[in-house]
This record gives C-alpha cells, structure tokens and sequence, in this order.
C-alpha cells in the first residue's frame, strides 16, 4: 500500500476564491516506511488571483508575489502529477492520501488535477486524515473520559508536542509540512516493517 502524504498551501481557506500556490507530496511504501517518489512545485497565480488572497493564509506561508512570478503554470504542475502517478502505480485499492486536513487539501487538489481526471484514472478516493489516527491513539493512552470535555487539540503542531517533537517550522512551506506530517505519523501509527 503506498500513501500519498500531502500537503498545499494557498492564498487563502476558500478554494472557490483562494488559489494554491505550493504543492508537496511523498509516496511512501506504508508496510516499510521507504520513499518511493516525491514532488515539489511553486504554482504561478495571475494578478488577480493574488489580489484576492487573505493577509492571513500569507501570514502563514509567508509568500510573496515575487516567490510566484517564476513558478509554473497550474496546468503545468498537474500534469507532472499525473506523469509521477502514472510512473509509481497510484490506482484506487493500492493508495491513499494521508494528510493534516483533508477537506481542505483536496478541495485545492482537484483545482489542480481536476476530479473527473482524477476519477478516470481511479486514483484513491480516500483521504485519511492524521487528526483521527491521532485521536484514536489519544482516548486510549493519554486522554481521560473526564478530561475529554476540557478541551483537547488535534493541530499536527499539538499532535508533535505530544510525541516530542518539534512543532513544523515557520513560515508553512509544503515539503517542510509533508515532512513534519511524516514524522507525527510515524509517531503516532509507525510503520510495521
């Protein structure tokens, strides 16, 4: 089984407004824990499409304008996507999305690999989501009946703290996220081999 462990960032939490402007992803073997393809790529926005961006989605991945300028085309990206999906196997049965947060990667993945292109490939339609795997874990070690209404985070920086690790570094960039969201889920669900 292999997992697509992925992460996007974006001008903002509206994929009907907002637009991604970094992609990253590893395919990882899920029984041994090895890399079998990784991809990177900036993604070029238009002038009005960054005009719409939120200061606050910025704030968090710290783009600029300038950073986008030289980035490829959307269309570009998703063809190399399709390209490495091709190249490694990624059908349905064989492969799953692990990410922080599902809906809103996904939503912002089918912009860029549509989701009927998607589906004609029978590329996996589940996305499994590190939070769940997490909280799982949480109610049966670490969490007291009593204490589940006190409040308890399931953050990807939250779920670090609580392996001992460090918090993913700062600004967001896509691979840094990609590899911080390896390391909680080996952490938290590991690797049999």
């Amino acid at each position: 089984m292999q997992g697509i462990f992925l992460d996007i960032e974006t001008t903002g939490l509206d994929f009907r407004k907002h637009s991604p402007v970094e992609i990253a992803l590893s395919i990882i073997d899920l029984r041994q824990g090895t890399k079998i393809a990784s991809y990177s790529s900036l993604i070029a926005l238009s002038n009005e499409e960054w005009s719409k961006r939120d200061p606050s989605a910025i704030s968090i991945n710290g783009f600029t304008q300038q950073e986008l300028d030289n980035a490829k085309d959307m269309r570009a990206v998703g063809s190399e996507i399709i390209e490495l999906f091709t190249s490694v196997g990624i059908q349905r049965g064989k492969s799953l999305f692990i990410c922080q947060n599902p809906s809103f990667d996904r939503a912002f993945f089918s912009l860029i690999v549509a989701t009927y292109e998607q589906e004609k490939r029978h590329w996996p339609y589940h996305w499994l989501d590190l939070a769940s795997m997490f909280w799982v874990r949480a109610v049966r070690e670490w969490v007291l009946p009593e204490d589940i209404d006190k409040g308890f985070s399931v953050s990807k920086d939250q779920i670090a703290a609580r392996l001992g690790l460090a918090s993913e570094p700062k600004p967001h960039r896509a691979m840094n996220g990609v590899q911080h969201l390896l390391a909680c889920y080996e952490g938290v669900v590991g690797f049999p081999q």
